[in-house]
């Protein structure tokens, strides 16, 4: 897998995927336990759905943004998505405003996923409009084949 693109979205992809079973975790270790919880509000709701969203939206903007407006959303994107990550999940716990439901699992998914987002954000950083430009050119254009589009 050579394509910077495609390797963004699989780590988009890989990044979600953690988020999502780390929810359904924290979710197992609400409905097992006896203690009440107050649910979220509305606004909470809407808060992690707009949280959800920009991973699932990353997947394809990946494939389909041209390469400045590609690197930037993922650098943006990217560090939007660790910042909050790391300060829902390491801040409350150390300040001592609760303590999540399954914190050993969430911390375990939380640092996956802090992983996953800062090597999405290197690799845009360190993505150059040289090989972005090669990778159109290769996709494009493939004279072995005698396939020549313009």
């Amino acid at each position: 897998m050579h394509d910077t693109k495609e390797r963004l979205s699989l780590l988009w992809i890989f990044a979600l995927l953690n988020y999502l079973y780390a929810d359904v975790v924290a979710l197992f270790a609400l409905a097992g336990s006896r203690n009440s919880f107050e649910p979220l509000s509305p606004w909470a709701l809407m808060g992690s759905a707009v949280l959800m969203e920009i991973p699932i939206a990353m997947i394809l903007a990946c494939r389909l943004l041209p390469f400045r407006a590609n690197r930037l959303a993922n650098i943006i994107a990217g560090g939007v998505i660790t910042l909050v990550n790391g300060f829902l999940t390491f801040v409350p716990p150390l300040a001592g405003w609760g303590r999540p439901p399954a914190f050993a699992e969430y911390l375990f998914f939380a640092t996956i996923e802090t992983v996953a987002t800062s090597v999405i954000i290197w690799q845009a950083w360190t993505w150059s409009g040289v090989e972005a430009g090669v990778s159109t050119e290769r996709s494009v254009r493939q004279p072995e084949a005698g396939i020549i589009s313009s």
